[in-house]
């Protein structure tokens, strides 16, 4: 399996706009990366349970270390929707941990989120200490996951940045009432992200959710939450392509 050249870093990949400190590095990964993935995977998909071959996204997993000088290799979770966030320290190293979050004080370990619809939330300190990871789809939205980590962080939420990733757009995402329920019933301010379109379903704001839990635990300086991955063929998406959907990750990382 030969492996692809890269590209210059920046000429197909997604990086924040926030005024991080220097010393934190964060992008998100496309699909458009030269990497190993076939079709319907093509190119550069980084999700082992997508139901690509495994040794393919490994290959692919490599060269996004070799390919952008990461310090380390990335610790990858198995996300399973959930809200747990788990502490990133130097004995943490093999294997994928079940969680949907991750932080960490320590510098060199790359914090990775995967998603194709989801939407993936990076934080940091302003004086760049720490630095977090969030995967929330609806599912863990509603669960808490973004409140959970936040609550473990030692940085206060009037000294966090966040960065909303590449997620599904609301023109693009129709939910039903078991979506809208779970989060209009314990918090009622939520209506304002869901528009009606037939009986019984509306269109689903996932960022303006994300924004408004960040909000409400004291975080003001939210930035991003302009993609669409259903509309934007950059991006993998679930909905669009369906369980062959492959996963590009969000990545961020405080330097050595």
């Amino acid at each position: 399996m030969s492996t692809p050249v890269a590209p210059p870093q920046d000429s197909a990949i997604v990086r924040p706009d926030w005024p991080a400190p220097a010393r934190v590095q964060a992008f998100a990964t496309t699909r458009c990366l030269p990497g190993l993935s076939q079709p319907p995977y093509d190119a550069f998909n980084l999700g082992t349970r997508s139901g690509e071959a495994p040794a393919t996204v490994a290959a692919n997993r490599a060269l996004l270390q070799r390919a952008f000088a990461l310090p380390a290799a990335p610790r990858w979770l198995h996300q399973v929707h959930g809200d747990r966030s788990l502490r990133i320290t130097e004995e943490i190293v093999d294997g994928e941990p079940e969680a949907d979050a991750a932080f960490t004080r320590q510098s060199g370990a790359v914090l990775a989120i995967l998603s194709a619809d989801c939407l993936p939330l990076l934080l940091c300190a302003r004086d760049g200490s720490e630095v977090a990871a969030i995967h929330a789809g609806w599912r863990g939205l509603a669960a808490g996951v973004i409140e959970n980590c936040l609550r473990r962080l030692a940085t206060g939420p009037a000294d966090l940045l966040a960065w909303i990733g590449p997620a599904i757009g609301a023109a693009s995402y129709e939910v039903g009432a078991e979506v809208r329920e779970a989060f209009v019933q314990p918090d009622a301010g939520a209506a304002d992200a869901f528009a009606p379109t037939r009986p019984g379903h509306w269109r689903c704001d996932l960022p303006r959710l994300a924004r408004r839990r960040l909000a409400a635990r004291g975080v003001e300086n939210v930035y991003g939450g302009d993609f669409d991955t259903f509309s934007d063929t950059r991006f993998y998406s679930y909905r669009r392509d369906g369980a062959r959907s492959g996963r590009f990750a969000s990545l961020i990382w405080i330097d050595r």
